[in-house]
């Protein structure tokens, strides 16, 4: 069990008795593995978590004795393919199915893999858990608490209605709870909580889109953030009770809230089920938020309104994977030092980055050309997925020469409590043939020591891609929030060109892109 989560403050503790609320957000909720990562290396402690919807498949994990480093690897070599589980035939032939598929894919692989044990979250200690599903026969929500969880009310809490049949338990058909409450920050309110640390993966913008699927997944928005904002609003009175001395749960000051949430709209469960985002990737997303959180949080939290799961509004923009990967070495300076070095102790460093534009046209307009990365890194020295935080990605002119440019690559990661900064770039010369491939898949970096590239610089080396990887990494881009295919294709060609030069043709018309 994850000695920092499911370790309660010990008696007489004058820290704030906390809580967990892993809100819902369908397949996407790996992305929570990151931000519990980070909030084990913090020092979280919580005496309390709540899961519903999504939500609850990594209390789950949890509740099973799982940490967080282990939950991310789970989730990477998850076969999402297992989520999806038809019927009989026979009951697709009927013209009433009771729902697209069954649960049987969930139980027999998801489960299993993801390393939920039914026995073992009965059986933890540490911290209370409970469960939010919904009785559809009572049209109420039930928080279960973890030693009285079953199989069958783990699989209800995930039953969303079309997609997933009903699930009997005691005479009484349960479903996803998330059309009623996404986040149950009342039930950890009542048990006593003073903070409350929501970790939320729903969307909240002011864009309507067409079509059924978005009006589908607008609907779940409006429950779930509505729902939200009722609970919030409840908590605000009660903080008003508790300031005059009237507290009913015991809080012995106002309740604080803490969320952890993407600035950006998380890409729907299609995107990932088809590969278009890897769960690697929202993992490195989530943590990278709650890093970026933790650092500049108030210890008064945030304000019980709204806009605390408020997310800007995604334009057509452009995401794609890049890997890069060379000899590096520690106690170097300098790149190519840092290379022979590498070799000779057979020591290497690889940056699996996700980098999104999500803005094309503000991206293109800015002198900077600045975009969001974040990924994970390998090096030999420190271990394997390591997730990286604090990143930048530019693409500009340092000397306003237009045949020349600077491709800027920087991460800051964590290891052994001590923090580092990778700052790497590219320097492409915009002259045809081999030169220009060379500069643009060559990456010469260093390794600072602290939080950003002032540190002293305790490592060096030069990353590389790979013939094959370039290919790799153009068939990754695809446009975001762009309609039609016509729209997606020139967004996608436009960067392109503007990333590769030259070499975009060459590559773009051999790998197996969908766009």
């Amino acid at each position: 069990m994850s000695e920092r989560l499911f370790f309660s403050p010990s008696p007489g503790n004058a820290g704030p008795r906390r809580a967990l609320i892993l809100a819902g957000g369908g397949m996407r909720v790996a992305y929570q593995a990151g931000v519990l990562r980070a909030f084990a290396e913090a020092g979280l402690r919580f005496v309390h978590a709540d899961g519903a919807s999504g939500g609850t498949i990594n209390l789950a994990m949890l509740f099973s004795g799982l940490s967080p480093e282990e939950m991310a690897r789970r989730w990477r070599s998850l076969s999402l393919r297992h989520f999806v589980s038809l019927l009989p035939l026979g009951d697709y032939a009927s013209l009433r199915p009771g729902a697209l598929g069954d649960a049987d894919g969930i139980v027999n692989h998801v489960f299993p893999h993801l390393g939920v044990e039914v026995d073992a979250i009965r059986r933890a200690q540490g911290m209370t858990g409970t469960f939010n599903v919904c009785n559809f026969s009572r049209k109420t929500i039930e928080a279960v608490p973890h030693d009285a969880i079953t199989l069958d009310l783990l699989v209800a809490a995930i039953s969303l209605p079309m997609f997933m049949p009903a699930v009997e338990h005691e005479g009484a058909q349960y479903i996803d709870a998330v059309w009623i409450k996404d986040a149950n920050c009342w039930e950890a309110v009542r048990r006593g909580a003073e903070e409350v640390w929501l970790v939320w993966c729903i969307g909240n913008t002011d864009e309507y889109k067409p079509g059924f699927f978005h009006q589908y997944v607008h609907m779940i928005e409006m429950s779930a953030n509505g729902a939200l904002f009722e609970e919030l609003d409840r908590i605000r009175e009660l903080n008003e009770r508790i300031a005059r001395g009237d507290s009913p749960y015991g809080q012995r000051h106002p309740v604080r809230l803490h969320v952890i949430r993407p600035a950006y709209p998380l890409p729907l469960d299609p995107d990932f089920f088809f590969g278009r985002i890897t769960a690697a990737e929202l993992i490195a997303h989530g943590y990278a938020d709650a890093v970026a959180y933790l650092r500049t949080r108030s210890d008064k939290g945030l304000p019980f309104n709204p806009e605390v799961t408020r997310m800007t509004t995604n334009r057509p923009g452009i995401s794609f994977r890049e890997t890069m990967e060379g000899p590096f070495a520690l106690d170097e300076t300098e790149p190519e030092a840092g290379k022979a070095a590498g070799e000779h102790a057979n020591s290497t460093l690889a940056l699996h980055a996700s980098i999104h534009i999500p803005d094309v046209e503000r991206f293109a307009a800015d002198p900077e050309h600045e975009g969001r990365i974040h990924g994970e890194i390998d090096f030999t020295p420190f271990g394997e997925a390591i997730p990286t935080s604090g990143g930048r990605f530019n693409l500009f002119n340092p000397t306003g020469d237009p045949d020349r440019k600077h491709m800027v690559y920087e991460v800051g990661f964590e290891h052994e409590g001590q923090a580092y900064y990778l700052a790497g770039h590219k320097d492409v010369h915009d002259d045809p043939g081999f030169d220009l491939w060379k500069d643009t898949t060559t990456l010469f970096t260093r390794l600072h020591q602290g939080t950003d590239a002032s540190g002293p610089v305790v490592g060096a080396g030069v990353l590389g891609l790979g013939i094959p990887d370039l290919g790799k990494l153009v068939s990754t881009m695809r446009a975001t929030d762009a309609e039609g295919v016509s729209e997606k294709a020139r967004a996608v060609a436009a960067f392109g060109r503007f990333f590769l030069g030259e070499l975009w043709d060459s590559y773009a018309a051999h790998a197996p892109s969908e766009e």
